[in-house]
């Protein structure tokens, strides 16, 4: 694949389309067994509460691979980011009911690189509460 979006068409400001992605209980627990990370954080309350969370939490790799999705579906291929790093700020608190958690992302072009390669500050947010900062990928455009 390559990407859609043409380096010559984006400018430092571009805005990606904003999306909301919703996570539940059941989403968690797939992620654990295809990750191998069955953390009890992340899908029993019981103990989540002990060790001090409000809640289960959403693993954060999932919630990364959730807020990259907004950038590689702006490209149209997930092989076109060259790099992508964050910080984890605050956990995605999922309750168990039938809402679960939305995790809010968009996206601007921050900067133009070399060799047909943006920059994309990415910002994520769950319950009013920035989850991710530093959030930015490189991406090669066509």
């Amino acid at each position: 694949m390559t990407a859609k979006i043409a380096y010559a068409d984006v400018e430092v400001g571009t805005e990606l389309p904003a999306q909301t992605f919703p996570v539940n209980r059941a989403a968690l627990v797939r992620y654990a067994g295809a990750s191998g990370d069955f953390n009890p954080i992340h899908w029993n309350e019981r103990f989540a509460r002990e060790v001090g969370l409000p809640d289960v939490i959403a693993h954060g790799m999932f919630t990364m691979a959730e807020a990259v999705r907004v950038v590689t579906d702006w490209t149209g291929d997930p092989g076109s980011v060259v790099e992508y790093g964050v910080r984890f700020t605050k956990p995605v608190v999922v309750p168990d009911d039938d809402k679960g958690a939305l995790i809010e992302v968009s996206a601007k072009v921050g900067a133009k690189l070399d060799d047909n390669t943006v920059r994309v500050d990415v910002t994520a947010t769950s319950g009013g509460q920035k989850v991710l900062g530093m959030s930015r990928a490189v991406v090669r455009l066509a």
